[in-house]
């Protein structure tokens, strides 16, 4: 089993250009069934990084391709999700 602390500490990079996109903060668990849904990331704005305003970024679980020891790598995302939208949950 890994814990959450564990997953924090891994960079989380698109796998399709290499892309770093930040550490995971949270995640989104279904309640009824305890699996994992989405990773949860604060994403900075890298422009002014003492100020910035910092969003927290949705990846779905099944847009994960690996976790290894340092990184966790996923799939591009065709648009971003922004925390509370729930569309990336998939219906049984």
């Amino acid at each position: 089993m890994v814990k959450l602390s564990e997953l924090q500490v891994k960079e989380v990079i698109m796998i399709d250009d290499g892309r770093r996109i930040g550490h995971i903060s949270d995640l989104e668990i279904d309640p009824d069934n305890g699996k994992i849904l989405a990773i949860v990331l604060i994403v900075k704005d890298k422009r002014d990084a003492l100020f910035s305003k910092s969003e927290e970024l949705v990846i779905p679980w099944n847009r994960i391709v690996r976790i290894g020891s340092d990184v966790i790598l996923v799939r591009e995302i065709h648009t971003p999700l922004l925390y509370g939208d729930a569309s990336y949950i998939e219906k049984e």
